[in-house]
């Protein structure tokens, strides 16, 4: 089967289509003919040498930790799940014509393939953010570069906990976030003034998403750094601020949870590009320049 690996860290000129042996269910495992796998920076981060120190790996090693598909084979000890399920979730080298999922749920009829392949990664990041925050009902957060998809899924899950939420990101995305709920703002310079602004009462902690070095601003803005948190920057612990990382705690739960709320149209994702499997760098490359607003998708079938 095909598969986009690479051999070597390194940038995205490292990333190749390989022919590999297809995989097989163990216990308590599922695998899926792919339909669609998400992008993530983790992603390109992972394959650039940045969580060597954190994570093993053996090269080559296979892109990609989400995806949408048909089961096609079922480990023992699996029970609710049969072949021919349209399913997504968590796995290990999802860009790949066929994924072994450790985690999943059934993907709704309402919710398309591409959709539900990027949803795993955000939706669990952002549900541990907020739990790690410590942020409640009727508080005010501010998310630091919340257009894109882990940004996407903070401000839609904090809006339906009652929580106000301020997100920054560039002038052209303000209709965006407004329409996920959040109160838009610009970053850079005169931020904590433009908050002051925006929320006179004060702001209750902080997530920064992009990792954009804005951890010191984000702690003069909330008052104390145990209520500010990173999922991207991981010097923010040298400032006393939180970094948050998988693996997933519950992850069963927070699929069958987000696929509920999708179906019942309380929780949208804007894909902002779909590539080819053959153009996964084109993809790494763009998800790299922390633009993209949504999340970049990967079709494999």
């Amino acid at each position: 089967m095909k598969a986009i690996r690479y051999h070597a860290f390194g940038g995205p000129d490292e990333l190749r289509v390989d022919e590999i042996p297809v995989p097989h269910a163990g216990p308590g495992e599922i695998r899926i003919a792919v339909h669609y796998a998400g992008v993530n920076p983790s992603d390109w981060k992972r394959r650039e040498g940045q969580y060597q120190a954190f994570e093993d790996g053996v090269l080559p090693l296979t892109v990609g930790v989400e995806a949408s598909g048909i089961v096609d084979e079922i480990g023992d000890g699996v029970s609710g799940v049969a072949i021919g399920d349209a399913v997504f979730g968590f796995g290990d080298g999802t860009v790949a014509e066929k994924a072994i999922l450790s985690h999943w749920a059934v993907k709704p009829a309402a919710v398309s393939f591409a959709v539900a392949a990027g949803l795993p990664v955000m939706t669990d990041t952002a549900s541990r953010a907020l739990d790690e925050v410590n942020i409640k009902t009727g508080q005010t957060l501010l998310v630091s570069g919340a257009a894109g998809g882990v940004g996407t899924a903070i401000v839609q899950l904090a809006c339906l906990r009652g929580i106000t939420v301020i997100g920054s990101a560039s002038s052209p995305k303000h209709g965006y976030l407004a329409s996920l709920g959040a109160i838009p703002t610009t970053y850079g310079p005169g931020l904590q003034e433009r908050i002051t602004h925006l929320a006179p009462g004060g702001v209750d902690a902080a997530i920064d998403v992009a990792g954009s070095g804005v951890i010191p601003e984000l702690i003069s803005i909330v008052g104390h750094p145990a209520r500010v948190l990173s999922v991207a920057d991981l010097s923010a612990e040298q400032y006393g601020a939180k970094f948050s990382h998988g693996p997933p705690v519950y992850p069963e739960l927070i699929l069958a949870n987000i696929a509920r709320l999708c179906a019942d149209g309380l929780f949208k994702l804007h894909i902002a590009g779909v590539y080819p499997l053959q153009q996964t760098a084109d993809a790494h490359r763009e998800s790299a320049q922390g633009h993209v607003t949504g999340k970049l998708i990967i079709k494999v079938c």
